[in-house]
């Protein structure tokens, strides 16, 4: 589906909006649901993504297809290896198996499981025979995709003897693995990090837990964007939002700062209000622990006019699509200058808009999400619109609640 994107009717945004839970956060707890039933969760994700985790975590044989899902890749990877009694083929979209996991597999073999390639060394599918794992220590690189290391984290408790795990340099995206060890200690596992060092303990028996799973900071992202490139006045309230929030992408409440946005919490909701403009030429930032907003951040200050420089990006490249190459793609349509290299990305500044341009998304969610607010700047068209069921099914919908001009080609 094509949408064609134009200015908003209303010239000062106001909206309330409901965020569905954390995709993140969902995908972990319906993991440490399938090892202990006992547990219950509260305002799940409606995204793709996590449908597709519950649908995988139902197999006990045959093929398991998580399409364009890499987290439920990773997760599911590590929770069959560790099943005894089951064996399943885990494959994914034409995408998905170019994107590497590798390390994972090596980790996970060295406990004792049973992976095997079905095609490319390196690479999904994957036949996995389900093990009984004994063997409790295990070392990987620390500047790997957090994924893989959550994925050994979420099914140590589950193990005979736990696990250790050692992180060999300098640890990225440390947020993430901060959440699933809080997630752990919430169904009552011992846990410990310090320094490289991860220490799970194994757990048996979890007594009668909810879980309840905060909205998406990543979904946030796009409005804190809108509030950003609005008028002074703009005010959109999100729901539902903790203060001292799990999530890496929380950092946004001071990223945001910088382009005049102003968080408020209240209860179960935060209040994004635009108070003043952007005083900043140039802002930089390193996203080691929230690269998932990078997209965002660089449309953001291409639309305000003033330069960035992002680093910290190394995982991006073997995301949904290359998103530093897409990135600088899509941007440079509408008349950016953008340089990229393996892990960075800079932005110069732009005093116009191009109009009418029509943006690709690489089956990629947060391109179509990310270029979204640019609406407010400029007419354009994003192609594959409904990309953005992965992760915020009703993104173009509460889009339009804030006024924005959207029309199906």
């Amino acid at each position: 589906m094509k949408l064609q994107l134009s200015y908003p009717s209303k010239k000062v945004i106001k909206a309330d909006i409901q965020i569905t839970g954390s995709k993140s956060e969902t995908n972990r707890s319906l993991l440490l649901q399938a090892l202990f039933p006992n547990i219950t969760i509260e305002n799940l994700s409606n995204s793709d993504d996590g449908a597709v985790m519950a649908k995988g975590l139902e197999k006990v044989s045959g093929e398991v297809d998580i399409h364009h899902a890499g987290t439920a890749m990773r997760f599911l990877t590590a929770y069959f290896a560790s099943q005894e009694g089951k064996e399943v083929v885990l494959t994914g979209s034409k995408r998905m198996q170019e994107r590497p996991i590798g390390v994972l597999v090596e980790a996970l073999n060295d406990l004792g499981a049973e992976i095997i390639y079905i095609t490319k060394e390196g690479y999904p599918p994957l036949r996995i025979k389900g093990k009984k794992l004994i063997k409790n220590k295990v070392a990987l690189p620390a500047n790997v995709s957090s994924q893989y290391i959550s994925a050994l984290l979420l099914i140590a408790p589950s193990l005979e003897n736990g696990l250790e795990l050692e992180l060999i340099g300098k640890i990225t995206s440390v947020p993430y693995i901060k959440m699933t060890l809080a997630l752990l200690n919430e169904i009552g596992v011992v846990t410990s990090f310090v320094g490289n060092q991860i220490k799970v303990e194994p757990k048996y028996q979890v007594e009668k837990t909810t879980l309840v799973v905060e909205s998406d900071w990543s979904s946030a992202s796009y409005f804190y964007s809108i509030a950003a490139l609005s008028e002074i006045g703009a005010e959109i309230k999100l729901s539902s939002y903790k203060k001292d929030s799990l999530q890496g992408d929380s950092v946004l409440t001071e990223i945001y700062k910088d382009f005049g946005v102003e968080t408020s919490f209240s209860q179960n909701e935060i209040r994004i209000s635009k108070i003043a403009e952007c005083q900043n030429s140039k802002v930089d930032y390193d996203l080691s622990n929230a690269p998932d907003i990078a997209q965002t951040i660089s449309v953001t200050c291409f639309g305000l006019g003033i330069a960035c420089h992002l680093t910290g990006l190394h995982t991006l490249p073997i995301k949904e699509t290359d998103r530093l190459a897409a990135l600088k793609t899509e941007l440079s349509k509408f008349g950016a200058k953008v340089e990229t290299d393996s892990e960075s990305l800079t932005l110069f500044p732009s005093e116009n808009i191009a109009s009418g341009v029509t943006v690709d998304t690489y089956h990629d969610h947060r391109m179509a999400m990310a270029f979204g607010p640019l609406g407010l700047k400029t007419t354009m068209v994003i192609n594959d619109a409904m990309v953005v069921s992965k992760s915020y099914p009703d993104f173009w919908k509460d889009l339009k609640k804030l006024g924005l001009e959207i029309e199906e080609l």
